[in-house]
């Protein structure tokens, strides 16, 4: 999940960061070429084009600031990822509007399953707020020996207190009903390759709320959750058939190429769903150098969540950064808009402004839509704005600590810091 975190806790996590970083003597390459194999496509791992600027200046991140510091010569990356798993794991401290102070633990592992394999990795986390929130997330992405297969898995356990503001993008801010429940994940799905960049494959799906419960509407109204229909448990599961065509440069931060995800989920009561229904998720992104010969990116991100028949459990309804990635609607508390339906374009220019890379820059427009139940239309956008500074964490995989300032409709705004770029 994204933390809105406080400068101390922010810097004390970045140096924590940084002394990692520092030591770690394998840091993830993903630029990636691919070679043809009799028929099959290999791919082969190769130190990101972004190590040397298009300026011809040398790309330093914060290992190399920390070299600097120490009066010693910067460290050269070499691709030394093998069969054996490197580990990474790194303690902080958050603040978040949501949680407000959490310990917070990430860790991460990468591997190749074999010498032309892509780079396999296991991502996980686990904090503990002040709010008595409990989250543990793993994602996960192994490559077969030969790419044929992907598998990714996602799987998570939340404790997690949220309020609730109604259905729609036209709800408003003061209608804040807070909500308590557990909620478990469990994501499955086997990708093969087709041709090109072009993969396909099924999936099973399953979420499940309990122990649901709700306040009511802090100013006395009666709250679409009650309208919706309570619910003390729900459950949501089903297959997928899901469609990837991916030409990004880097999958953690693009320089260019595209991306398009398309995911149907098909809900049956046999497999234990509450009520059956169906969604579609349509993901699509694509990079611009702009200039053209600069280091500099225009992006482009169109999310869109849409439940195609049936009545899903009201915390099942897509929501604002209930994305896989948490990264919708910068400038929004988490679950600010909720609906059977949602549309969601976002652009963002990122800069340079540092000739080494360290340090850059971003601004961001997005702007969301929701319906509210299910056979409603669309209600009005609600847009979010706002700039950001990217600090380069790791300059083989292109990986920057992200800090951006949102701000939204309705008095909304807030700090959003992460690792790695909203999309």
């Amino acid at each position: 999940m994204k933390f809105f975190f406080s400068l101390s806790t922010f810097i004390v996590s970045i140096l924590f960061a940084a002394q990692l970083f520092a030591q770690q003597t394998n840091p993830v390459p993903l630029k990636t070429i691919p070679v043809k194999r009799k028929g099959v496509v290999i791919v082969k791992d190769t130190i990101s084009e972004d190590s040397v600027a298009r300026n011809g200046s040398r790309q330093e991140d914060i290992s190399d600031f920390i070299a600097h510091l120490r009066h010693r010569k910067p460290s050269i990356t070499v691709d030394s990822i093998t069969t054996k798993p490197e580990i990474s794991i790194a303690p902080a401290i958050g603040y978040t509007l949501l949680s407000k102070f959490a310990l917070v633990l990430s860790g991460n592992a990468v591997f190749k399953t074999g010498p032309q394999s892509r780079i396999s990795t296991i991502i996980a986390s686990t904090s503990y707020t002040q709010n008595k929130q409990f989250t543990l997330p793993v994602q996960t992405s192994i490559w077969s020996k030969d790419n044929t297969y992907n598998f990714v898995g996602e799987y998570q356990y939340y404790k997690y207190p949220q309020s609730s503001y109604g259905l729609g993008s036209n709800s408003n801010i003061k209608n804040k009903d807070p909500m308590d429940y557990s909620y478990f994940k469990f994501y499955q799905t086997a990708l093969r390759h087709i041709t090109g960049n072009l993969y396909a494959g099924l999936g099973f799906i399953f979420d499940t709320h309990w122990n649901i419960s709700d306040e009511g509407n802090i100013d006395g109204t009666l709250p679409d959750y009650a309208l919706y229909g309570k619910a003390s448990r729900t459950i949501a599961s089903g297959l997928t058939f899901n469609i990837l065509l991916d030409s990004r440069d880097n999958a953690i931060n693009p320089l260019k190429g595209g991306y398009a995800a398309l995911q149907y989920r098909d809900n049956y009561e046999f497999l234990g769903s509450s009520t059956p229904w169906r969604s579609l998720i349509i993901d699509l992104r694509k990079y611009f150098r702009f200039p053209e010969n600069s280091d500099n990116v225009l992006a482009f991100w169109s999310y869109n969540w849409l439940i195609l028949s049936g009545k899903p459990g009201y915390l099942d309804l897509p929501s604002t950064q209930w994305d896989s990635n948490s990264a919708t609607g910068r400038g929004y508390i988490q679950g600010r808009f909720r609906g059977a339906q949602m549309v969601y374009l976002e652009g963002e220019y990122r800069f340079k402004i540092s000739r080494n890379g360290l340090l850059g820059g971003v601004v961001f427009l997005n702007g969301e839509s929701f319906s509210a139940a299910p056979g409603t239309g669309l209600q009005r956008i609600q847009p979010g704005y706002g700039p950001g500074l990217r600090l380069k964490l790791n300059k083989t995989s292109n990986t920057n600590i992200t800090i951006d300032y949102g701000f939204g409709r309705q008095g909304s705004n807030g700090l959003f810091i992460d690792v790695g770029e909203a999309f």
